[in-house]
């Protein structure tokens, strides 16, 4: 049953767009439910961009941009920047309705081997690892009230991420409307938090507080690499802008909902942005910020005291937040990776019961509490951002391509032409300013990480060597017992 399922499934036309989305009237097939509407969208957006970033990065866009002037004119840059990335995606998620974020688009233009490639390097390096990390500064937030005076032991960061990421993981397997739930009501605490911080800045503006904002523009840097590295930093706090194209299959009409999230909640994140660093200048001068380790709470502890407590706690709602909503989607990137054969055909099943791609999640949280192990991982996200920009730059440069190929494809958002082409010059610019500003070895790692992909994909996926399926069969049935799933079926027209 569950092989010819898979065999009618890659002998299906992928080019039939109608028959890629997941039909709503069919309400108990074996698939993933159009269970997320307009707010849970708009909430997926807010709530997994605006994590631990705003919080605790906004110095390094300071350290780069060397004024304040600069460093508020970058910040609403990255979110303009943030905001034409995903229209662009708006167009690619309505004309092929498949989960899986770039996975798919790639797939279309491409064919299997970039896509395979955008999978391998997603799943095992860059979604896992910001996800832990997400959950390690949560765990610092949380701990640090219960640690006055000094840094919290690492064991109990450590130990406290896992936790975290267990949690996660556990709400998402169990059920798409309690993780999209908890999103919502994360999201409402994290826009609380927010709501204190730019009030409190609008509040000290009307008091005078100006002085920060006199000569704004002087001792700026202004350099092709200081203002590239900027922008990687700024966009490292706007990174999740292209969340909801991984759970297209979830959205409750997509066409409609998929651009007005996008259009809504991309802007709403870069107006917060600029004013929450507002508000920092209010209270610190230049010099004082970059020496802040964690900017919210310094600011916390100038404004709000006695009651500073508040920050740190709404901080790890906040960063709690983020990780929830890159967990959610991020599964997703898993589930429509197996169901392609380019993962383990289990990572493709889903729950009976819940309708969730268990396998594929509890696979995610797996690997990202294997990246809680080590040390300091910032460094290691650092090298690998950049290897997001590159997929990034591909997935906009195949909807480019895709308009010349795809003609006859039906398109329900068409954007202007030299939107794509910008954001993809854009992604070039990334890509290429780190290693020519500033060139190590690490980069060089990263390349050859991604290109041992094809070494994978050649042996198990192009040649499809019969002993790795013997002995996944085994494991396949005995998980398929444990933990009641099936492969998903095909919806009938």
């Amino acid at each position: 049953m569950g092989e010819e399922s898979l065999r009618k499934r890659k002998g299906q036309d992928s080019r039939k767009e109608d028959g890629q989305s997941i039909q709503s009237e069919e309400p108990q097939t074996t698939n993933l439910q159009k269970q997320v509407g307009l707010i849970s969208g708009i909430c997926m957006i807010v709530g997994t961009i605006i994590g631990s970033g705003i919080f605790v990065s906004p110095k390094s866009v300071l350290a780069n941009a060397g004024a304040v002037g600069p460093c508020l004119v970058i910040w609403a840059a990255c979110g303009v920047l943030a905001t034409l990335g995903a229209l662009c995606f708006a167009e690619l998620g309505t004309m092929i309705t498949k989960s899986g974020g770039e996975y798919p688009y790639l797939m279309e233009a491409f064919g299997p081997i970039p896509a395979f490639l955008f999978s391998w390097t997603s799943l095992l390096v860059t979604k896992p690892s910001s996800f832990a990390i997400i959950c390690l500064s949560f765990a610092e937030y949380a701990s640090a009230p219960f640690y006055p005076g000094c840094d919290p032991p690492p064991v109990v960061i450590k130990c406290l991420a896992a936790a975290a990421i267990v949690v996660i993981t556990i709400v998402n397997s169990l059920s798409v409307k309690l993780g999209s739930y908890l999103q919502n009501l994360l999201t409402a605490a994290k826009m609380i938090i927010v709501t204190i911080i730019i009030v409190s800045g609008i509040v000290l503006l009307a008091q005078g507080k100006t002085e920060n904002f006199k000569d704004s523009f002087k001792d700026s840097k202004i350099s092709v690499s200081s203002i590239g590295l900027a922008f990687y930093n700024g966009l490292w706090a706007y990174d999740g802008w292209n969340q909801l194209n991984y759970i297209t299959e979830e959205l409750k009409n997509p066409y409609r909902n998929l651009p007005l999230s996008i259009i809504i909640g991309i802007p709403l994140v870069t107006i917060c942005y600029v004013l929450i660093n507002i508000a920092y200048f209010t209270v610190m001068t230049s010099t004082e910020l970059l020496q802040s380790q964690a900017v919210a709470v310094t600011f916390g502890d100038r404004i709000l005291y006695p009651a500073s407590w508040i920050v740190p706690l709404f901080v790890a709602f906040s960063t709690i937040g983020s990780a929830n909503g890159t967990c959610f989607t991020a599964g997703r990137l898993v589930y429509v990776a197996g169901r392609e054969g380019h993962m383990l055909k289990v990572l493709s099943y889903i729950s009976v019961k819940r309708l969730t791609p268990a396998p594929a999640i509890m696979f995610y949280g797996a690997i990202a509490i294997i990246y809680i192990i080590p040390g300091d991982i910032n460094t290691l996200i650092n090298y690998f951002s950049f290897a997001v920009w590159i997929f990034y730059g591909l997935t906009v440069f195949a909807l480019i391509v895709m308009r010349f190929t795809r003609k006859e494809v039906n398109r329900p958002i068409r954007i202007p032409i030299v939107i794509p082409v910008i954001v993809t010059l854009i992604s070039i610019l990334l890509v290429l300013i780190p290693i020519i500003s500033a060139p190590e070895l690490a980069y060089l790692y990263c390349v050859l990480f991604i290109l041992s992909g094809l070494i994978f994909y050649v042996l198990f996926v192009h040649f499809k060597f019969s002993w790795p399926q013997k002995i996944s069969k085994p494991i396949t049935m005995h998980l398929q017992m444990l933990l009641e799933v099936v492969p998903a079926e095909e919806t009938t027209e």
